[in-house]
């Protein structure tokens, strides 16, 4: 099924913290990426479902004694921002998602949405959710089970993955422990939590429906757990927990006729957060690891035509010069079939697993190669051409999109917003950043490192326009 994004709806509001929509080419569905409630993944080993009471002498099972001690750890978000861009070409049916129906396409309009979030370390009062539910937020506001209420800090954001890390100042909090979420089966137990139409807290409950769903067009980093256990809006960055109670997912989107549930719904696994966790948590955004392939995945006709045993897999069409891949000894025609030690079923998959693998770091490769089953450890190396929020290397640059250019060592200004600092500064669209202050400035991380804790300095902007060297000053 090929599904696009409804980039209008996407891009042209605030109000996609509330939900995303799609539009699929074959089948009149929407994808929503409503706020997503958690979704407790329940595994089916009997002796885990508690027999808390009788009923005529008979023991009944219930989730009752699990839910009492994980539903502390979801919470409810309440966000609140302002929209710059105007709304263009929402269709009436879907306005109720996204506000302030009946007023006129506006420059600037405030927004408020509910998302859910899950705790997941009560000390340090780490929230994970959606980036898609504080996304363009002013305020993020807390609402804890036993009912207080808190205002939250983002600490970072991952919008590929569509990951969120928050943080709270409280005691007595409750965490989620997290599951090794690469141990899932299709037909293991789900539990969903979170606040749908902002209701409160409810649970649904449901089974894992397939593993590895990828190449939706929802996120450019997808991996999804699919559950049919019920997910609706205000859902979204719940939980997806077993019957240990463990994290199993953060609930993301769903496919649906009219933005609501009918059994199609899809989680973050566990291990993906976590990985782009600890990276926001050291960094404050992601480092992507890269392994420098590109391929699709194995089907019956590359089996034939290769050769193959499998049908399974990641086939490597082209392997990049220089690359972690090219270094490791990986050769085109490759097939990948596992990561360290898990079975890797498609080209999406490998994609989306090493994407959420930070730089620097070491994976194990299993590979079919002329009909012999080789193995590779490879260290990633960073995404160079990612793009970087500007506004997190200094406020000035906040509006402007730009990425490196490795080849020519310079920063490229891919877009500018209109109205925004970076073009009350003089930025413009096509522009290249060489330096700062009479320093050759070659990357964004460069920028960055050299602009750190120079908030309030004026500061020299080398740019370099229509092939005229100039400065734009900037305070």
């Amino acid at each position: 099924m090929s599904l696009q994004t409804d980039l209008t709806m996407k891009k042209s509001s605030k109000f996609y913290s509330v939900t995303k929509s799609f539009k699929t080419a074959k089948l009149s569905t929407l994808i929503s990426a409503a706020i997503l409630s958690t979704t407790l993944a329940l595994t089916s080993t009997p002796a885990l479902a508690n027999w808390p009471f009788q009923v005529d002498n008979q023991e009944m099972p219930s989730l009752a004694p699990m839910l009492e001690k994980v539903t502390p750890a979801v919470v409810s978000i309440s966000v609140v921002g302002t929209h710059k861009a105007p709304q263009q070409n929402i269709p009436e049916a879907f306005k109720f998602f996204f506000g302030n129906r009946g007023q006129g396409q506006a420059q600037e309009r405030q927004f408020r949405g509910l998302g859910s979030g899950v705790i997941i370390d009560s000390d340090k009062g780490y929230i994970v959710t959606n980036n898609h539910v504080i996304a363009n937020a002013d305020e993020i506001m807390i609402t804890l089970k036993d009912g207080r209420q808190l205002e939250a800090k983002k600490l970072g954001s991952d919008a590929k993955s569509d990951i969120a890390l928050l943080q709270v100042e409280a005691k007595n909090l409750h965490e989620i422990k997290l599951a090794d979420s690469d141990g899932l089966r299709v037909g293991d137990f789900t539990v969903a939590i979170g606040s749908p139409f902002g209701l409160g807290q409810t649970v649904t409950s449901g089974i894992v429906s397939a593993l590895g769903r990828s190449n939706l067009n929802i996120e450019q980093y997808e991996d999804f757990i699919q559950t049919d256990a019920a997910i609706n809006s205000g859902n979204s960055g719940g939980a997806l927990v077993n019957l240990r109670g463990e994290l199993i997912g953060i609930n993301t989107a769903i496919i649906g006729p009219n933005g609501g549930n009918v059994g199609i719904g899809f989680a973050i696994p566990s291990n993906m957060m976590n990985n782009l966790v600890k990276q926001l948590i050291e960094f404050g955004e992601v480092h992507r690891g890269v392994l420098g392939v590109s391929g699709r995945s194995v089907n019956s006709e590359i089996a034939k035509a290769m050769e193959l045993e499998t049908s399974q897999g990641s086939f490597i069409e082209q392997v990049m010069p220089d690359s972690a891949a090219d270094e490791a000894g990986i050769k085109a025609g490759d097939v990948i079939v596992a990561m360290n030690g898990k079975a890797i079923k498609s080209f999406f998959e490998l994609r989306a697993k090493i994407g959420s693998i930070g730089a620097n770091q070491k994976v194990k490769l299993t590979i079919i190669r002329d009909g012999d089953t080789k193995e590779f450890t490879v260290k990633l190396k960073q995404d160079q051409g990612a793009t970087i929020a500007a506004a997190s290397i200094h406020p000035m640059l906040d509006g402007a999109k730009m990425t490196n250019d490795n080849k020519q060592q310079v920063i490229v200004v891919e877009q500018v917003t209109d109205g925004s600092p970076a073009q009350m500064a003089g930025l413009h669209k096509g522009d290249l950043i060489t330096g700062v202050n009479r320093t050759r400035i070659k990357d964004l991380a460069q920028l960055r490192d050299y602009l750190k804790d120079k908030t309030g300095d004026v500061f020299a902007l080398n740019i370099v326009r229509d092939k005229n060297s100039q400065y734009i000053m900037i305070r």
